[in-house]
């Protein structure tokens, strides 16, 4: 598992594992019902505190993106397509609000679409 970390970033480690995780599940790089490293695993490859990874692993639990399973180790939930969606839909709602905001700048959604082209 490849984690790109930017430690420079203003954007918390914490919440750039929990992005990364979740967009490498999206590309199907991490498959449903695979094994993810341990916390102290994580941690030492990254060179981060264990509790940064464990906040990370927290947040991805709650989501139902990973499950825990004791003595056996961390995995990729089996039913991601929840999650996934979830994801998705919490991206579409940051680029209304960026839309909105371009608006109130007095840009139309016409102006903004070929911009972003």
């Amino acid at each position: 598992m490849n984690i790109n970390i930017n430690y420079n970033s203003r954007i918390p480690i914490y919440e750039q594992i929990v992005s990364e995780i979740e967009r490498l599940v999206s590309l199907n790089i991490l498959k449903p019902d695979s094994q993810i490293p341990s916390v102290r695993q994580l941690a030492c490859t990254l060179g981060i505190n264990p509790n940064t990874v464990k906040k990370s692993y927290d947040i991805l639990e709650m989501k139902k993106i990973i499950i825990s399973k004791s003595t056996k180790g961390t995995f990729i939930s089996s039913d991601i397509t929840k999650a996934k969606e979830i994801k998705i839909n919490e991206l579409i709602t940051k680029i209304k609000d960026l839309e909105k905001e371009l608006i109130s700048f007095g840009l139309t959604k016409e102006e903004i679409k070929k911009r972003l082209k």
